[in-house]
C-alpha cells in the first residue's frame, strides 16, 4: 500500500510540475569564426531551461500534452555581449490516433538582435521589457502555444496571442527591430496583430478544421478526413480574395506544403483539379509542390 502511494505521489507530482513546452533550442555559432565556443553552450542550456523550465501560463499540463517545438538560433556576428542572429521556429501536434506529428509553425525571424553575458539569468517579466533575448524568445512560446491550442478548439489561442501581443507593446518603445508596424515588413507586430484580428478569421477557422476535424479523423474515415481539408484550405481563398498576399497564408503553407502533398498523393480520390486550382490560387509560391499532387 506504501508503495502504492508513492508512487501516486510521484505520479501527481510529474503531471503538475510538468511545463508547457518541450522544446529543442540549438544555437550555431559557425558564422562568426570563434573559437571560444563556450558562450554559445552556455547560451544555449539557459535557453534550454528558460524555455523549458518556464511556467508560461496557469494551467496545468500533462508530461503528454507538452508541445513539441524547436528553436534554431543562426549567430552571425559577435562581439564582446553583443549578437546579430535569426531565429527559426518550428512546432507541431500529434495527430489524434496515430504516432504523426503534423507540423503546425515554421517561420524564420531574421531581425533577432540582443544583448547576452555568459550566466546571465534569463526571467521573463510580463510587466516590463527588459531583454530583447528573452523578449523574443518569450513572444515565440506564446505564438507557439495559441497556435497549438487553436489546432485543437476554434479561436482557442486568444489568451496566448494576448499574452504575445502584450510583449509586442511594452517592447515597441525598445530601439530592437521586429516590434513595429513598418510598411512592407513582416515583424512580430504584424504577426500577432493578423491572428488576433477579425480580418483575418478565416484563417483560424481553417487551422482547426484543417487539424481537429480534418487530420484527427483521417485515421478512421480517410475519405472524410481529405474532404475536410480539402475544404479548410478553400477558405483561404475567401481571405485571399479580401486581403492578398496575406502574412498568414504564408506561415501556414510554409508549414504544411510537404504534407499536403502526401495526404492527396494516396488513398481515397478527391477532386484533385478543384484542388490544384486552390492551392496555385492562395498559395502560388509552392506550385512546384502542388503539381507533385498525383494517384
Amino acid at each position: 500500500m506504501r508503495k502504492l502511494f508513492l508512487l501516486f505521489c510521484l505520479s501527481s507530482f510529474c503531471v503538475a510540475s510538468a511545463q508547457e513546452l518541450n522544446c529543442v533550442v540549438t544555437v550555431n555559432s559557425d558564422q562568426v569564426g570563434q573559437t571560444n565556443q563556450q558562450i554559445f553552450r552556455t547560451l544555449e542550456r539557459s535557453l534550454t531551461d528558460f524555455v523549458n523550465k518556464s511556467k508560461w501560463t496557469n494551467r496545468v499540463y500533462a508530461e503528454n500534452e507538452r508541445v513539441n517545438a524547436r528553436m534554431f538560433i543562426t549567430v552571425t556576428q559577435y562581439e564582446s555581449d553583443r549578437f546579430e542572429a535569426n531565429i527559426q521556429i518550428q512546432s507541431s501536434r500529434p495527430v489524434y490516433n496515430t504516432s504523426y506529428e503534423s507540423p503546425v509553425f515554421n517561420y524564420k525571424d531574421d531581425a533577432f538582435n540582443f544583448l547576452y553575458q555568459e550566466f546571465e539569468p534569463l526571467v521573463y517579466n510580463p510587466n516590463s521589457f527588459d531583454s530583447n533575448l528573452v523578449g523574443v524568445i518569450s513572444y515565440y512560446v506564446y505564438v507557439i502555444l495559441g497556435l497549438d491550442a487553436d489546432t485543437f478548439s476554434l479561436e482557442g489561442g486568444d489568451e496566448y496571442y494576448r499574452l504575445a501581443q502584450n510583449i509586442v507593446t511594452q517592447a515597441q518603445s525598445s530601439n530592437y527591430s521586429g516590434w513595429n508596424q513598418e510598411t512592407g515588413e513582416r515583424t512580430r507586430f504584424e504577426l500577432v496583430d493578423n491572428l488576433l484580428s477579425n480580418s483575418f478569421r478565416e484563417y483560424r477557422i481553417a487551422l482547426y478544421n484543417y487539424h481537429r476535424k480534418g487530420l484527427d479523423i483521417l485515421g478512421d474515415n480517410n475519405s472524410t478526413g481529405k474532404q475536410i481539408i480539402a475544404g479548410s484550405l478553400r477558405l483561404f481563398e475567401t481571405l485571399i480574395s479580401r486581403r492578398p498576399n496575406a502574412f498568414l497564408i504564408q506561415t501556414f503553407f510554409d508549414a504544411k506544403a510537404e504534407e499536403i502533398q502526401s495526404i492527396f498523393s494516396d488513398g481515397p480520390k478527391i477532386d484533385i483539379v478543384r484542388l490544384k486550382e486552390t492551392l496555385n490560387k492562395v498559395a502560388p509560391f509552392y506550385s512546384n509542390i502542388w503539381n507533385e499532387i498525383n494517384y
